[in-house]
């Protein structure tokens, strides 16, 4: 009888410890569900919502970004040996060149030669003064557009001169266009026969050439305008480029 009556209340004290676990994960599940509810209630409503902070993503101005330039074997010579093995690794020596020297010759950013003196003499200034530069030419250097707030390379050199100001022919050549570009307005270019062309922007409408048309240095084009919609932030000026086989060059270098 003893044995029985022990058993019994093992029995018992085994299904009260297991209601006693029942109860407790019942209730844990509830309170889940509840929590969960309140959630989903909440971001219905918009609380959840209103507590993430807003990210304002107004743009006021462009940064200027970071060009990043092929590493050239003449670096790799003048670099530490320690630098260079970061940037391009274990080179064997026999294979790397020294870069010429040539003041005349520098890499554009998109990897095309610019040129920033040639001989083309007895130049005629394209204004009757060309001492007021606002805009140089940047070769490589990213500079910004005041206009677009933009980084970029400035292919030409802007002169300021009052708007009516004749525009001269630099060379001896032949106007291959004349247009009313988009951006850069009224724009002439000329084709000098020996490598070299000019590019006249922001010209008035009034031109004294038209496509075909062969001139001579010193011959007037046009006269100054107020016409390119890419630089109309600065004052009215000539924006003038010149190439020499198809690389942009330093107008106001080329011309002194």
């Amino acid at each position: 009888m003893k044995r029985s009556s022990n058993k019994t209340k093992g029995n018992k004290g085994f299904y009260a410890a297991l209601g006693i676990s029942a109860v407790m994960i019942g209730s844990a599940c509830y309170f889940a569900y509840d929590q969960g509810n309140k959630i989903v209630e909440d971001y219905r409503s918009g609380n959840l919502v209103s507590q993430i902070p807003q990210v304002d993503r107004k743009v006021t101005n462009i940064p200027k970004p970071v060009v990043t330039t092929a590493y050239t074997a003449k670096a790799a010579v003048t670099a530490p040996r320690s630098h260079v093995q970061q940037v391009i690794g274990t080179v064997p020596t026999q294979q790397v060149q020294a870069v010429p020297e040539a003041e005349e010759v520098m890499e554009d950013v998109s990897g095309e030669t610019v040129e920033t003196a040639a001989d083309f003499d007895n130049l005629i200034p394209p204004l009757a003064d060309i001492s007021n530069v606002i805009a140089p030419f940047s070769g490589t250097e990213l500079v910004k557009n005041e206009t677009t707030g933009s980084w970029q390379t400035h292919n030409g050199t802007d002169i300021a001169a009052e708007t009516g100001t004749e525009v001269y022919a630099v060379a001896d050549g032949e106007v291959t266009s004349v247009k009313n570009d988009a951006l850069w307005g009224v724009t002439v270019v000329i084709d000098h026969h020996n490598g070299f062309t000019t590019k006249y922007c922001s010209l008035g409408a009034d031109l004294t050439v038209q496509q075909g048309d062969k001139v001579a240095g010193g011959d007037v084009i046009g006269v100054i305008g107020d016409t390119a919609d890419v630089e109309s932030a600065s004052a009215p000026h000539l924006h003038i480029e010149m190439t020499h086989n198809g690389k942009f060059i330093d107008p106001v270098t080329a011309i002194r």
